[in-house]
């Protein structure tokens, strides 16, 4: 397999609330929710980086398609990273989605291998980490 991702789609249960959430909140770009003429269709796409997308799509509308029955979500099950230039870029996104109505539940604070992170969860309770790592060398 070559590692070509280039959509990552998670499962929300208010389309409307979580397009709220990404594109006014946190100020990511789209063209909003498309495929509503098609019944488990409803999908929005947010542009990411080059390449890559987040799409958010009802977990109803999954299971449908994937055959696999609706389940209770854990937010533990895996993390999305946001990785940014600086400590004061960290405190700044932490508190862009704070008031987006993100639940912060980690504050950022320094990590023990030496970068600076924090914790929060969207309106479905995925989890997020805003982190600043030196090592990394993140380019704007």
């Amino acid at each position: 397999m070559k590692p070509r991702i280039t959509v990552i789609t998670i499962g929300v249960d208010d389309i409307e609330l979580s397009l709220r959430f990404y594109r006014d909140g946190l100020g990511l770009k789209t063209e909003g929710i498309i495929g509503k003429e098609f019944e488990h269709g409803a999908v929005a796409f947010f542009d990411l980086q080059a390449g890559l997308k987040l799409a958010i799509w009802p977990r109803k509308s999954i299971s449908h398609d994937s055959g696999l029955p609706l389940s209770s979500a854990s937010p533990t099950e895996f993390t999305l990273g946001h990785n940014v230039s600086s400590k004061a870029e960290v405190n700044a996104v932490m508190g862009q989605v704070k008031n987006a109505g993100a639940v912060i539940v980690k504050p950022a604070q320094d990590t023990f291998w030496g970068g600076y992170a924090g914790y929060f969860q969207d309106p479905d309770q995925h989890l997020w980490e805003v982190v600043w790592n030196p090592q990394l060398g993140v380019q704007d």
